[in-house]
């Protein structure tokens, strides 16, 4: 069992007003079996921090260790076999092929490790049914909807069993309920397989799934949720509905009363590797189609 160690990162990325600094000397370690969520507001650097744990990216300075290896060290040859075979990423544009169908989709990354398609397919079936897209295995891309299309992009990130799961915004185009379904499921893999799993959300009801809860603000990372953000009206968090505490309307109240606007409604929330094992029978229910 293997933890995802990030250290002392720093990012920066050149601007016309000067350099932005994406993360700066990041911390962050997540155990074998550990569920962590990291909170932001958009453009705090939680992608970017991401990208480098997969690596995708490499920092200015700092390192990301998995398995004792620093990814920035590793060769090009050995960097895409970390990819390939020991990272699940769960992209939040998805990164799908248009006309190939889903179950295509989710079966790409054993064909960089000798699966044939046929091969890849039967693999990545037993995903997509657990992800409630059983009906929708040999629909192309391009006409699924965007709930569906996020749940391929799940089920791709799954197969083959990595040994590390990073999920860039894994429930921002489904409903409450499967979103809850999506969470359970990362979260069971996790426990399961004890692997390390890092989220990064918007989704309000994450916290409740996750093992420890982190923010990211201004590139820089600290335990728990940052006051400021939680208050209503920050993204990520459904803030009171309005009515919900108001007292009843009294029958004898002025009719001038009457007439007054109603509150307005409160804002909703806005939310592969080398096995070919398929999903284990003890993990969460499949989530509703």
């Amino acid at each position: 069992m293997s933890a995802l160690e990030l250290r002392d990162l720093v990012k920066r990325y050149p601007s016309a007003g000067g350099d932005v600094q994406a993360l700066r000397g990041v911390c962050l370690k997540v155990e074998p079996g550990e569920f962590v969520a990291i909170y932001g507001p958009s453009g705090s650097g939680k992608s970017t921090l991401l990208m480098m744990a997969a690596g995708l990216l490499a920092p200015d300075s700092g390192a990301v260790l998995f398995d004792g290896r620093e990814i920035a060290g590793l060769s090009a040859r050995e960097a895409a076999r970390y990819r390939r075979r020991d990272v699940g990423f769960v992209f939040q544009a998805f990164h799908l092929v248009p006309g190939a169908s889903a179950t295509e989709n989710a079966a790409m990354k054993l064909l960089g490790d000798g699966f044939t398609l046929g091969e890849a397919c039967r693999a990545a079936r037993p995903w997509l049914e657990r992800v409630g897209l059983g009906a929708r295995l040999e629909h192309p891309c391009d006409r699924l909807s965007m709930g569906e299309r996020q749940r391929v992009a799940i089920a791709r990130a799954l197969v083959g069993e990595p040994r590390v799961l990073l999920t860039d915004e894994p429930t921002g185009n489904l409903d409450s309920e499967r979103g809850a379904a999506t969470l359970t499921l990362l979260r069971d893999l996790c426990k399961e397989r004890e692997i390390p799993v890092l989220l990064v959300t918007h989704d309000p009801q994450a916290s409740a799934f996750v093992d420890r809860v982190c923010t990211l603000r201004d590139g820089t990372l600290a335990e728990g949720l940052a006051i400021e953000l939680s208050a209503p009206g920050a993204s990520f968090v459904s803030p009171p509905a309005a009515t919900a505490s108001a007292p009843a309307a009294s029958a004898s109240a002025p009719a001038a009363s009457a007439s007054a606007p109603a509150p307005a409604p409160a804002p909703t929330a806005s939310p592969p590797a080398a096995s070919a094992s398929p999903p284990p029978a003890s993990a969460s229910a499949p989530l509703s189609g």
